[in-house]
Formats: C-alpha cells, sequence, structure tokens
C-alpha cells in the first residue's frame, strides 16, 4: 500500500498521492485506472478517490472516457503540446523579466542570485554525467527558484498548471545528455541576463528558453521512438 501524504483532507491526500503516480511515469499517459484497486492501494474509500480524481481532470493531467468507462491518464496530442509550450513561453519571458526588474531597483533579496547560479553548476555536473533523472528533478527546482526570485504568485501558479500536463513528454525531451547541455546553457545565459538588470533580454532568453530550445528538445525527442 502506498503511504499517503500526512498532511489535508482525504481528497486532498489522494490528488497528492496520484499525481505522483502519474507523474514519476508509473501511470503512463493512456492508462486507464482501475478505481477499486486505486482506493485499496491507496488505503482509502472510493468517494475522497473521485474527487482527487476530478480535481486531477480539472488540471489536464485525466481524461474522462465514455459514460462507464471511467477515467485515464491524459494522452496529449502534438498540437496540444505545442500549444503548451507556447504559453509557457510567455510565461517564461515574464518571470525572467520580473526578476531582472527587480535587480534593478535593488529588491532582490542578497544571495538568491548566488542560490540559482548554484543549482545552474549541479545541473551541469548532471549534464555531464548523463544523470537524466537528477537533472530533471533539479531542473524543476531551478524552475521554482525562478518563480519565487520573481515574487509574482499568479504566473507561478499558471506556470505550474501548465507544468503539470508537459511533465512526462518534457521528461523524455530531456533524456539526452546533449540536449540536458543546451537546455542548462540556456539557463545561465538568461540567469545572467536578469542578473545584470536586462529587462528585455531577460525576457527574450526567458521565452526562447521554452519556445525555440524546449520546443526543439521535443520535436527531437519525437524520432526516437
Amino acid at each position: 500500500m502506498d503511504t499517503l501524504p500526512p498532511q489535508g483532507s482525504l481528497s486532498a491526500r489522494a490528488r497528492e498521492a496520484v499525481e505522483r503516480l502519474i507523474l514519476s511515469g508509473e501511470l503512463a499517459p493512456g492508462t486507464r485506472l482501475n478505481e477499486v484497486a486505486l482506493a485499496a492501494r491507496l488505503g482509502l474509500s472510493r468517494g475522497p478517490l473521485r474527487e482527487a480524481l476530478r480535481g486531477l481532470e480539472r488540471d489536464g493531467l485525466l481524461s474522462a472516457g465514455p459514460a462507464g468507462q471511467g477515467m485515464s491518464v491524459r494522452r496529449l496530442e502534438p498540437a496540444e503540446m505545442a500549444e503548451l509550450y507556447d504559453m509557457r513561453a510567455l510565461l517564461q519571458g515574464f518571470i525572467l523579466a520580473r526578476i531582472a526588474e527587480r535587480v534593478a531597483r535593488g529588491a532582490l533579496a542578497v544571495g538568491v542570485l548566488d542560490e540559482l547560479r548554484a543549482q545552474v553548476a549541479t545541473m551541469e555536473a548532471m549534464a555531464s554525467a548523463g544523470d537524466a533523472a537528477g537533472y530533471y528533478a533539479e531542473n524543476l527546482l531551478f524552475h521554482e527558484a525562478l518563480h519565487r526570485a520573481a515574487g509574482h504568485r499568479r504566473a507561478a501558479g499558471l506556470y505550474d498548471l501548465l507544468i503539470k500536463e508537459s511533465h512526462l513528454v518534457r521528461q523524455r525531451s530531456l533524456a539526452h545528455p546533449d540536449r540536458m547541455r543546451r537546455s542548462n546553457a540556456e539557463h545561465a545565459a538568461m540567469l545572467e541576463a536578469a542578473a545584470a538588470g536586462d529587462i528585455l533580454l531577460a525576457r527574450t532568453l526567458g521565452e526562447a528558453h521554452v519556445a525555440e530550445g524546449g520546443k526543439r528538445r521535443w520535436i527531437e525527442s519525437l524520432g526516437e521512438g
């Protein structure tokens, strides 16, 4: 039996547990969920589980089948994935521009940029070692740290929803050492533009990291079977 997180209501805890199974890849895209088996695995009744599944459907992680067929893990079509990249690019540019603006007016806490640079260095080491799982996990933490540095909760929330929908596809796109290194070079460039207080360049590089670099890495991964 999987252990549920200790905090929150039963439905919230169930939602977090199922989300972990999806984002880890244990429940792969297209997998039809068996509510009885899943409820038994999580050690709860089907009521809280169903509420949790409806929430994950709203987040775009699950899709409902025809009446009586339950839910399955959502499988993104290429056109949907391309749209997610487009929207994430706008938010990424906004977030980097916000950081640059805060730097320019001296509003960013001391040490934040050093911590972000340290994360970039950690990802570089992981890319050199071919540690795709470690790189991807650190990449998520890096982007979360960028959101904190930007200090814009609504942008961070919207970005998080888009990331959840595209998670499994993005993970595959960053599985190759060369693509990890290219991704991290973009991290370093956009971070230094923000650190210099260059709002326009930070926005441009932030958008390009997703709309050009990220989308290109995804397209490359499509031909890998």
